[in-house]
């Protein structure tokens, strides 16, 4: 070893039974490439966080505000008519099938919204990443499927019971867009995580 100028220069020997191209390639490997859903765990912020968590979370939301809407819609009974007793969904067991599926996704909405605040603002662990992908990916299908059956069973009742009936097809259409746009991100992110 020896300095000129600003300069360093280091001899080195090779090595017995090692080419220089060899020796080279084992020096400059190529990092793999991280998972988009991983972080470090030093880098807890926000802005570490990939932008699907971001619109998970709009999307978690969005399905929590729109079962509630419809559940609220469906249990609103119709005015008094004269010398009747007000309808009620109570009385189908359609509409209660349905309500009792809108309150389901209602409140595994709020547990997912939970859950995804609570990851990305104190990297709590809840439930392990992997374990989470999967149960996201088969309740998500599972829900959407309850969602479709039941609104297709009690979409006659609904029209006959209250005048709200409008206001709980458009919310419930959208809560099963919402719900089934979930249900294709978590796909997503379990193959993304299935492939790294």
């Amino acid at each position: 070893m020896k300095q000129e100028g600003e300069v360093l220069v280091v001899a080195c020997r090779p090595m017995a039974g090692m080419s220089p191209v060899s020796v080279n390639s084992l020096t400059q490997r190529p990092f793999p490439t991280p998972s988009p859903f991983t972080f470090s765990v030093a880098s807890t912020r926000w802005s570490s966080r990939p932008s699907i968590h971001y619109s998970n979370l709009v999307l978690r939301f969005l399905a929590l505000i729109f079962s509630f809407v419809s559940a609220l819609s469906l249990a609103a009974s119709s005015p008094k008519k004269k010398g009747q007793l007000p309808s009620s969904f109570t009385g189908y067991s359609e509409l209660m099938y349905c309500f009792i599926v809108y309150t389901l996704v209602f409140v595994y909405s709020a547990l997912q919204l939970f859950k995804g605040v609570c990851d990305m603002e104190h990297r709590g662990m809840i439930i392990s990443d992997l374990i989470s992908d999967y149960l996201s990916f088969i309740l998500d299908q599972l829900l959407g499927y309850l969602l479709i059956s039941s609104c297709s069973v009690a979409i006659l009742d609904a029209q006959q019971i209250s005048k709200t009936a409008l206001l709980w097809k458009v919310m419930s259409f959208a809560a099963f867009l919402v719900t089934a746009t979930c249900t294709i991100l978590s796909g997503y992110k379990l193959c993304k995580r299935i492939i790294w």
